[in-house]
């Protein structure tokens, strides 16, 4: 089952980012069992030979991996799912329009993403064009995120565009956004909700991130079901302290 198909059964999901431009630590992240991982370029120093290289191994360990770009620009799309991503997060959807067209490049056809036979998607010239065309229309994943007062606004015509898959919340620039003290104020929390809501009143899946791994829960029963939690940052960090705590008890 690709991860388009396990994102659009409302199974739970689990992934994790990738900050570090390393495809060491995305083939070691591989090993796991995890459902994907999405590389952060928007906030972590990848460029395209990054990408390149970072999708090069996941592909190698069978790992679904997204790329969260810089911006939605098209080239910047085209530029992933060339170097054969699973699928786009895209930052700062604030409006349907804007989802429309973000919609529009990760696809092929009439002002969408250009075609090119020779990149790693395509694979390598060797598959037919109509091959490649139907396989990219079922398997490529579109995540709209959503982390702008003007998205909330426009939620639920942002959920109601054709080929938007899932809707992923920015908490944390919600709350920036907002000029809210924490990510717990309750216009933040309502936010979520809201987002939460459009996504099942339209049949559009809703993902998060969570700094507390408890409120899975929670956010599952109100119809979240893509959880992209911590990062190989975060691994580190706290698997330093948990040697320390244990060496130095």
């Amino acid at each position: 089952m690709t991860l388009k198909e396990k994102l659009a059964s409302g199974a739970t999901l689990v992934g994790t980012f990738v900050k570090t431009p390393s495809p060491i630590v995305v083939e070691v992240l591989g090993l796991t069992d995890l459902d994907c991982l999405c590389l952060d370029a928007e906030h972590a120093p990848f460029d395209r030979i990054a990408i390149d290289g970072c999708v090069a191994a996941a592909r190698a360990a069978a790992m679904p991996v997204l790329v969260r770009i810089p911006s939605t620009s098209p080239e910047h799309i085209l530029n992933a799912l060339d170097c054969g991503a699973t699928g786009i997060v895209a930052p700062h959807i604030r409006s349907a329009a804007e989802a429309a067209a973000f919609a529009r490049a990760c696809q092929y056809g009439a002002g969408g993403r250009g075609y090119a036979g020779s990149s790693r998607a395509a694979g390598y010239t060797t598959r037919p064009m109509a091959d490649h065309l139907a396989a990219s229309a079922a398997q490529v994943v579109t995540i709209a995120q959503i982390e702008d007062p003007e998205a909330i606004e426009d939620i639920d015509a942002i959920a109601a565009v054709p080929g938007i898959d899932a809707l992923f919340v920015g908490r944390a620039d919600l709350t920036v956004a907002y000029g809210a003290a924490s990510q717990d104020h309750p216009q933040v929390v309502a936010a979520v909700e809201a987002v939460c809501a459009a996504g099942r009143r339209h049949n559009r899946r809703v993902g998060m991130f969570l700094a507390r791994i408890e409120d899975v829960p929670h956010w599952t029963a109100r119809g979240a079901s893509l959880f992209l939690l911590a990062s190989d940052h975060g691994f580190l960090l706290q698997g330093a302290a948990d040697l320390l705590r244990r060496a130095r008890p």
